[in-house]
């Protein structure tokens, strides 16, 4: 049997627990481009996509933007926008991070195309900007409202977190 040098053990180690990190982070779905099919579209910014190499469906939330609650103005045709482009269609999921939810935050393409992106320039969700930061799908969103674009032309549109903080959240 071969065994290591009692030198290289700690090298070894290293690179073995490396290595379970890094395949934690890939069962994940974090940092890492993978493709899915889009199984259900549950509002304007979160999808569920089931991995091609199969294993468990991942709920995931649209990095960047922040579409209108179900149940407030303009929420349905999010969703139904959303819905038309993506649902039974193979994406390109690169997972950022989960959030408090258990969502998988992520950026998504589909056909080379960014997700988040075609929303917000078609008038269906906001750019998410968070403390004081821009969001990066901001110009895109000023391009929108000038040409009243979706959410954009209603003026009893309201970002979902003005509207969560004056009504709560949906029932």
């Amino acid at each position: 049997m071969l065994r290591p040098k009692n030198h290289l053990l700690p090298l070894l180690r290293a690179t073995l627990m490396a290595a379970c990190l890094c395949a934690s982070a890939v069962q994940a779905g974090l940092e890492r481009a993978w493709l899915g099919v889009v199984t259900h579209v549950s509002d304007g910014d979160t999808v569920w996509v089931q991995p091609l190499h199969g294993g468990e469906v991942h709920k995931v939330r649209l990095l960047g933007i922040d579409a209108p609650e179900i149940c407030q103005t303009w929420g349905p045709q999010s969703r139904m926008a959303l819905h038309g482009v993506l649902q039974g269609q193979t994406v390109e999921v690169l997972g950022h991070h989960r959030d408090t939810y258990g969502r998988l935050l992520a950026q998504l393409s589909r056909q080379g195309h960014d997700v988040g992106a075609w929303m917000v320039a078609q008038g269906h969700a906001w750019s998410y900007s968070y403390q004081q930061q821009a969001g990066i799908y901001d110009d895109l969103q000023i391009q929108a409202q000038n040409q009243r674009r979706g959410l954009f032309a209603d003026p009893r549109a309201l970002p979902p977190r003005w509207f969560r903080k004056r009504f709560g959240a949906c029932p």
